[in-house]
Formats: C-alpha cells, structure tokens, sequence
C-alpha cells in the first residue's frame, strides 16, 4: 500500500510537466494562427524553379 503515494506523486509530477509545456508554448505564439494550416492544405503548391520538380 506504500506504492500508492509514490504513484500520486508521480503522476503529479508528469501532469505538472505537461501544464508548465502547455504554458510555455501558449506564451510563445504556438497557438496564435489556428484557422490557416487547415487551409494551407487546400492550395495547391506549383514549384517556381525546374530543381524542385520531378523529371
């Protein structure tokens, strides 16, 4: 019954790491432009130079 504790901790501890990753990419603009990747997929890419292009 002592492994119980030792296991709330832990979880604590990982869920604690996931919220400071959390916060740290919501202050860092990586949520900022949620609306133009589901749209970037749509465009069609056409390639300027022939090097991109497959022969």
């Amino acid at each position: 019954m002592s492994v119980i504790p030792v296991l709330i901790v832990i979880g604590l501890v990982v869920a604690g790491g996931f919220l400071a990753a959390f916060l740290w990419a919501l202050n860092n603009g990586q949520f900022d432009d949620a609306t133009t990747p589901a749209w970037r997929m749509l465009n069609e890419d056409t390639p300027d130079d022939e090097s991109t292009s497959s022969k």
